[in-house]
């Protein structure tokens, strides 16, 4: 308390008598008045994102990567990957406020090593047949309608054994850490984890045949997200994972919900309106929903996505809700 006597004159205030002189003295302390009109307002009435709906093709994305195959050797990117960046001005990488998407892709006979990070992360496998992840010293088989988890960590990497270019969705939470700011990040010190055990059945591989075993026990379809499972893990809490199936000609009731979500569509082709966005999705494709915005689906062949986003957070955080629209 001494030194900060000595630092600022008491007097200096004492002799204060005007509002903008007061603001201006606090400034140069680094304070700012809870009182003043702000470009950006410190509350507001209703949940908003400055995060847009957005849509990616897969077929397109496939095709770069074919492309990225050809021209870019693992010397240079390891792991190849494109981030789907939210497009809004100043944004360099998230797709929506908590997570990053990404499509990546190995070709056979290649390894990308191990390393491990504080973000959680995981892998929405959509063409596969002989890839494989490794998860602290345990390997999991990565085939098509996979999705494997790395929890926050967890030493990982990534090989191919089959015969063709294999592709799937990465999913972290890397926008949550960098605002938290809890970052690590490391390479193994051997490059590759040694003594691997290899596994079909583990906490980190949710297969295919499982999530499709699990939908066919779904008794009640819900109004909002259709038939669901959840197979959210409490290794990685902050990325909720839901997978839904919609039968052909299904339409849901349109909602908002207090939620960012990243929809992976792993079967069947429909039509979805976000906010005013309009988009029309098929097998591989990934579309962005950002906070609140309305959420209106129409099925036209059956079809099953993946639902990543940070439900589970907002839940813990008591900022959850889900309403109807009309």
């Amino acid at each position: 308390m001494s030194e900060i006597l000595q630092d600022v004159s008491i007097a200096d205030y004492d002799a204060i008598r005007d509002v903008d002189e007061l603001v201006r003295a606090i400034d140069s302390r680094d304070c700012t008045p809870g009182w003043v009109q702000r470009s950006e307002p410190l509350m507001w009435a209703t949940p908003r994102s400055r995060f847009v709906p957005a849509h990616w093709r897969y077929a397109e994305m496939r095709s770069a990567l074919v492309a990225a195959g050809r021209v870019i050797g693992t010397d240079l990117a390891e792991r190849r990957n494109f981030i789907l960046r939210n497009p809004i001005p100043g944004n360099d990488f998230a797709t929506t406020r908590t997570l990053v998407g990404a499509y990546q892709s190995i070709l056979p006979g290649e390894k990308a090593r191990s390393h491990r990070h504080s973000s959680h992360a995981l892998r929405v496998i959509i063409e596969s047949h002989g890839s494989y992840s490794v998860v602290n010293g345990k390997r999991h088989p990565m085939e098509s309608g996979d999705i494997v988890l790395t929890p926050g960590g967890y030493w990982h990497g990534h090989g191919h054994d089959g015969d063709e270019q294999a592709f799937w969705f990465d999913c972290l939470d890397l926008p949550l850490v960098h605002l938290l700011e809890p970052m690590t990040v490391q390479e193994h010190p051997l490059q590759w984890e040694a003594d691997v055990e290899e596994v079909i059945e583990s906490p980190m591989r949710l297969s295919w045949s499982g999530t499709l075993s699990k939908l066919a026990q779904c008794v009640d379809e819900d109004r909002h997200f259709g038939n669901t499972v959840d197979l959210t893990s409490e290794q990685m809490s902050t990325i909720t994972i839901k997978v839904h199936e919609w039968t052909a000609g299904w339409k849901n009731d349109p909602y908002r919900q207090r939620t960012n979500t990243i929809y992976v569509v792993l079967r069947g082709n429909g039509r979805s309106v976000i906010g005013d966005s309009h988009f029309e999705w098929g097998f591989g494709d990934v579309i962005a929903v950002p906070m609140n915005v309305r959420v209106a689906h129409a099925v036209d062949q059956n079809a099953i996505l993946v639902a990543l986003s940070d439900e589970g957070l907002m839940k813990h955080c008591g900022y959850y809700a889900l309403e109807d629209c009309e």
